[in-house]
């Protein structure tokens, strides 16, 4: 059994790549694996100020909900990145959460398998290069992390569009294999 965290970084409830998410889930529970989902809409993020805080004190400085997601995230044996791409990257969310995990550079981290899920209204998979090169300069800052997959969910504008496309039953199966 393996402890699985899914962060969904979308700010539209119901979000494509918010649906990516919860049938990663799925697929991770019906394999018996632990699961824990975040919604970075709900978290309060606010932005790193580059204070170095948490270097030294395994947590961060800013009083918003990210210091209750340290222990949990730390302790994942998976990690799994749901987002739109807005401009060929990551969401904004995504990456303010992905800067605001600094504190686990100070503190020795278990986790060892990333996943990407992510959503685009364009098509073609090189509108996802972006997203995965940026999630891959996070990966590579800790030792012994890999991006394991990527589901490249394209061709998607508005809500609930993916579920009429392969995505949601790839994100199932990629979930029940961690």
């Amino acid at each position: 059994m393996k402890n699985v965290v899914i962060i969904s970084a979308t700010p539209r409830k119901g979000g494509n790549s918010e649906i990516l998410a919860q049938k990663f889930a799925e697929g991770a529970i019906a394999a018996a694996n632990r699961v824990h989902i975040f919604y970075v809409r709900d978290i309060n993020l606010k932005f790193c100020t580059g204070c170095l805080y948490c270097q030294s004190h395994g947590k961060c400085v800013l009083n918003d909900g990210m210091n209750g997601l340290y222990d949990t995230i730390q302790q994942a044996d998976v990690i799994v990145l749901a987002t739109p791409v807005y401009y060929y990257s990551v969401s904004g969310q995504l990456k303010t959460f992905l800067d605001r995990l600094n504190p686990l550079y100070a503190r020795n981290n278990a986790f060892k398998d990333f996943y990407l899920l992510a959503s685009a209204a364009e098509d073609g998979n090189a509108t996802m290069d972006g997203a995965v090169t940026a999630v891959q300069g996070f990966v590579d800052c800790f030792e012994g992390t890999a991006i394991k997959g990527v589901i490249r969910g394209t061709g998607v504008t508005d809500a609930g569009d993916i579920n009429k496309t392969k995505f949601p039953a790839l994100a199932y199966e990629m979930g029940r294999n961690v």
